[in-house]
């Protein structure tokens, strides 16, 4: 795929862009060589977000121009202090750039971002990182490590909730979007913070999803699954890529000059920052491909990564390297210049202080307009994912018992890596259904961790059993999703599968709302609980949104951008699958049953559950409902040089108002490598009227039809094509072919 890279530098307004250039080769000609690298090293101001590394008096660092760089900095006025000391009274006068992991809000909390990829419509998440953007960037932060274009096709993995899911495609229009919400078009705004692509490349990959655990990939599977959202995010022009903490060919990603210089730089053209994730130069040495830090940082700054997170690997060791032969200084003026043309394009040169507005930032905190996005975005990311006899929406009229500690739990509501996120900010589930339905009685049923007591359990079935329909708030806290919260077992967490079974058994119907970080495995859960709405965590405005969608005055419109498995057996699941020499759907058997003959048990399945999962990706219901009239391409065949025009009707054949979200895939039927059964190309969100239709037309070019293919380019081959388009992965409404000619 050929790379689009727009460098940051590509943003600087051109009258700017030689001040910058010029003031960055002048600072290099100034700073000694210890002072240069003093900017390759970054410190923790606060709390870790990893293993404990060795302390250091960050503001004598700052003083004695040993430091470049301060993440996680929460407070404004330490902010300030750590920036006044690095310009007014170091020996260099180089502004600090100030980092936090702004990662789905900043104090106003949005939906984790797997949500957010739920609602299937990019300007939601552009939105909620412009805002994001605009509070950071009042309080000191300067740098966030966002968006993660990690692809995962493994839920057990808890850093899913912090990425757009298992497709390529989905993940880079994303990212994109994220990216723009966060720079903007100018950096020196006073609402955007510089944007983080991370973590390069091939992290979502780790073995059974297990953190930081080992990454085994074929260069085909990096270059069509994990690499396309990274392109992705150089075309929206990132000015900064992290590392990953995971292998690539049995060689760190930090330390890996093909992926950094190679691909990131060479191939690809990124000329931005490349900076460590936390400590991962010195993990070379627990990888056992360095002997100590001094090796460590050697094979690091060769590599082409710029700046040092924590790990005191370049502080410690750089200075000696360079005055020993053994590393050239170019490589470490290289490294600092690309440092120092970040802190010139965010404007630092000319106003070190620009973040710091305490005016601005008690304007901008948890502004009124900040938070009716948080709740509009909360509402597009939930999912219906079943609603068996339109159980929902809710008549507020009638009696409703909302069960589950989840449904009061404000700290919870924030998900994981939240920022400066404060739960007294958060309006919770019990909260806004006592305002807004009359009759309606609250037992807690369970803890927040899922325990169940006898007497929560008895509670909990009175208020039902008295209730015409009870929502029970069931799923994950916070903490049990997000890094370092690998899960072997993705059923609902303690005796919350016990406490639903109970309230099933009373007879009155029952709605479950899922708080999670991750897909679940919720098999009985789907066959007993009549309806089932995905809210992921949502963020400050979690009542008010769930209500709006509980209540039918919102309409559910989010698809699932992953797969959910029927049990954790089945992964990794997911919808772009290869077809096998024996595809046990071609032997015509029922997977949900064990073979009754050899034509059926000789084939690609198991013995005791479906192939299929439980919930597909781009599934999702609505209070409406949607067909496809027509759909219709303009050419049976089109050259390397044309483009394919698709059009389709949809109409809303429902008696409410709706939004569907159409999905285009696209399947190579023959190719020099195993093509998937389907792609996903183009999606768009259609707001219908009851009865109302409408034609959305996509435009594909060969760009869509290209792979790794056995000549190891990317490139479209000529052959037949299938278009499909459908609700969802697993519902595949129509089916068109062409033929790309050569």
């Amino acid at each position: 795929m050929e790379a689009q890279t727009r460098s940051l530098l590509d943003q600087v307004p051109p009258e700017r862009r030689a001040e910058v250039e010029t003031r960055v080769e002048t600072l290099l000609s100034e700073l000694t060589l210890e002072q240069k690298v003093g900017q390759l090293n970054q410190l923790n101001a606060d709390f870790a977000t990893g293993t404990a590394v060795d302390d250091m008096d960050v503001e004598r660092g700052i003083l004695d121009g040993d430091i470049g760089s301060v993440l996680n900095v929460a407070d404004l006025e330490e902010a300030r202090r750590f920036q006044k000391l690095a310009v007014e009274e170091s020996d260099h006068g180089v502004p600090l750039a100030l980092a936090l992991d702004v990662i789905h809000g900043h104090r106003t909390i949005f939906p984790i971002p797997l949500g957010e990829a739920a609602s299937w419509n990019p300007e939601m998440a552009e939105r909620s990182a412009h805002v994001a953007a605009t509070e950071a960037a009042a309080s000191g932060v300067q740098w966030t490590f966002a968006p993660s274009a990690d692809v995962s096709r493994d839920p057990r993995w808890g850093r899913v909730m912090e990425a757009a899911g298992e497709d390529p495609y989905l993940a880079g229009e994303f990212s994109k979007a994220r990216i723009r919400g966060f720079q903007g078009d100018d950096l020196t705004a006073d609402d955007t913070i510089l944007a983080c692509a991370k973590h390069f490349v091939g992290y979502g990959a780790v073995e059974a999803g297990r953190e930081y655990n080992t990454v085994d990939l074929s260069e085909t599977a990096l270059r069509e699954i994990h690499l396309p959202p990274f392109e992705a995010c150089l075309e929206a022009g990132v000015g900064s890529v992290m590392n990953g903490f995971n292998l690539y060919e049995r060689i760190p990603a930090s330390s890996n000059e093909t992926l950094v210089t190679d691909l990131l730089r060479g191939e690809l053209g990124f000329e931005g920052l490349v900076v460590s994730d936390w400590d991962s130069f010195g993990e070379l040495v627990e990888h056992g491909v360095a002997g100590d830090l001094r090796d460590a940082a050697r094979a690091c700054i060769e590599a082409g990564s710029d700046v040092d997170m924590v790990s005191g690997s370049y502080a410690t060791e750089l200075v000696g390297l360079v005055e020993d032969g053994v590393v050239e200084e170019s490589l470490v003026d290289r490294a600092v210049r690309r440092l120092l043309t970040v802190k010139g394009a965010m404007g630092l040169f000319e106003d070190p202080y620009r973040y710091f507005d305490e005016e601005r930032r008690s304007r901008r905190i948890l502004a009124d307009d900040h938070r009716e996005a948080a709740r509009e975005v909360a509402r597009e990311s939930q999912v219906l994912l079943k609603n068996d006899d339109d159980l929902l929406p809710l008549d507020d009229g009638g009696d409703v018992a909302l069960v589950g500690g989840l449904a009061d739990s404000a700290t919870d509501m924030l998900g994981a890596w939240h920022a400066v996120g404060d739960p007294a900010d958060v309006t919770t589930l019990r909260t806004t259904l006592t305002d807004r339905v009359e009759n309606l009685t609250y037992a807690e049923g369970c803890d927040r961790d899922g325990s169940v007591s006898d007497e929560q359990l008895e509670a909990a079935v009175r208020a039902v059993t008295s209730a015409d329909v009870a929502v029970v708030a069931v799923g994950e806290r916070y903490g049990q999703s997000g890094e370092a919260a690998s899960r072997a077992h993705l059923d609902l967490p303690g005796d919350q599968r016990a406490l639903l079974e109970a309230l099933v058994e009373t007879g009155t119907p029952v709605a479950a709302v899922l708080f999670n970080g991750r897909p679940l495995a919720i098999d009985w859960e789907a066959e007993h609980v009549p309806a089932i709405l995905e809210a992921w965590f949502p963020g400050v405005e979690a009542g008010p949104a769930i209500a709006d969608v509980l209540l039918g005055e919102h309409n559910p419109s989010g698809r699932l951008p992953m797969t959910f498995p029927v049990t954790e057996g089945q992964i990794p699941v997911y919808y772009n699958r290869l077809r096998t020499g024996r595809p046990a759907e071609d032997a015509g058997a029922d997977l949900t049953k064990p073979p009754e003959n050899p034509s059926e048990k000789y084939t690609s399945r198991y013995l005791d559950v479906p192939n299929e999962p439980l919930y597909a990706f781009g599934h999702g219901e609505s209070y409406t409902t949607f067909a496809y009239t027509d759909v219709t391409l303009d050419a049976a065949t089109i050259t390397a040089e044309e483009r394919l025009a698709v059009d389709v009707t949809v109409e809303n054949a429902g008696d409410r108002t709706g939004t569907e979200v159409v999905q285009v895939y696209v399947r190579d039927v023959v190719g020099s490598r195993a093509r998937p059964v389907r792609e996903l190309v183009r999606f768009e969100n259609v707001d219908l009227d009851a009865g109302e239709s409408a034609t959305v037309s996509f435009e594909l070019t060969t760009a869509d039809l290209g792979f790794w293919t056995a000549d190891e380019e990317y490139a479209a081959e000529p052959g037949e094509f299938e278009v499909q388009v459908g609700h969802a992965a697993d519902d595949i409404t129509a089916v068109e072919t062409f033929e790309l000619v050569g």
